[in-house]
């Protein structure tokens, strides 16, 4: 599928459209909202629902198999925060503290997006005959590139601001382990691997991704996320020209870096996609309430927006299908 193709078929789908009718109505201040209960249990549905299926597919795939895409997935989470880190140190001449709760975002990864990523080359491996299946247990690399890119940039942060960052990390190490995104994945990960594909199929109508139920939800849970993205738009003075470049352009680099490191480690086409988009993400989840407590002195207006008005919705809308067109440009030039 041509990159512009791919690009219509992504921006006339039901959940770009969704996402795009919560900006028009937050814009022209409609009513509009989803109830924040609503909003939550749709959240916590959608994360377990990966965590199941990828569970179910990781129990029957070969430790063979896995094992390099894992060890990539670790290793991309080490690059991206520090990587992040320099460039806005050095270049952006932000403050440690800014720069370290910025890396933190962009070093974890945005479940949203993955899952738009997942839905979207899944809809492309339907509609091109001869591609290779999505690999099954894409959620336990979503759930290993949660932390240590939190970790890290948050580590550089404490180390320099000379703050006492013993209890600090410690706090922190238990905020992002027992958060819902890493309960809900890595606890129904151990459920999906132990129940096998027979019990699986007595809730799979219910929980499967590929499913209507779970498309969608997933429809109006990124109406609501369109919704939360209007509100911060009015910040863009605030961040500045140099951020919003930024926000613009390191997924594209990250997204490159995963594309190549994701090849070598063995992955498909459609797994390459996927891991781009986790690594082009920002989390706007777990990140925040770990930087808040940790390097408090950071800006939040700089990296709430940054990556919940501006990354977000560029992965969303034109991201993901430029790293479909990406690693198939790379496949091309490797093969």
């Amino acid at each position: 599928m041509a990159v512009s193709n791919a690009l219509v078929t992504n921006l006339v789908s039901p959940i770009t459209l969704s996402f795009c009718l919560g900006l028009f109505a937050k814009t022209i201040k409609s009513e509009l909202s989803v109830p924040k209960e609503v909003y939550m249990g749709i959240s916590l549905y959608l994360l377990y629902s990966l965590g199941l299926k990828g569970g179910v597919e990781l129990a029957e795939a070969d430790f063979s198999q896995i094992m390099f895409p894992a060890f990539a997935t670790i290793l991309l989470g080490c690059i991206t925060p520090i990587l992040t880190y320099i460039i806005l140190r050095n270049i952006g001449r932000l403050s440690v503290a800014d720069s370290a709760g910025i890396a933190a975002h962009y070093g974890s990864v945005s479940a949203v997006t993955f899952i738009a990523a997942q839905s979207f080359v899944s809809e492309v491996i339907s509609q091109t005959p001869g591609m290779k299946n999505l690999e099954g247990y894409m959620p336990t690399l979503l759930a290993l590139l949660e932390s240590p890119g939190i970790t890290i940039a948050l580590a550089i942060g404490v180390f320099n601001s000379k703050s006492n960052g013993e209890k600090s990390r410690a706090a922190l190490l238990h905020e992002v382990l027992t958060s819902r995104t890493m309960m809900l994945l890595v606890g129904g990960l151990i459920i999906g691997s132990l129940i096998g594909h027979k019990n699986w199929e007595m809730v799979s109508s219910f929980y499967d991704p590929k499913g209507g139920i779970f498309k969608g939800l997933l429809c109006i849970f990124l109406l609501e996320m369109g919704i939360v993205t209007a509100t911060r738009i009015k910040d863009f003075k605030k961040v500045g020209i140099f951020l919003v470049m930024f926000g613009l352009t390191i997924p594209i680099i990250n997204a490159g870096i995963a594309i190549i490191i994701g090849h070598y480690s063995g992955l498909s086409l459609g797994g390459c996609v996927v891991l781009a988009s986790m690594a082009a993400s920002a989390s706007y989840i777990a990140a925040p309430p770990a930087v808040r407590m940790t390097l408090p002195e950071a800006n939040p207006s700089y990296y709430l927006t940054l990556a919940l008005a501006i990354t977000f919705p560029f992965n969303i809308i034109i991201g993901i299908p430029f790293y479909m067109e990406m690693a198939k440009k790379y496949y091309e030039f490797s093969s």
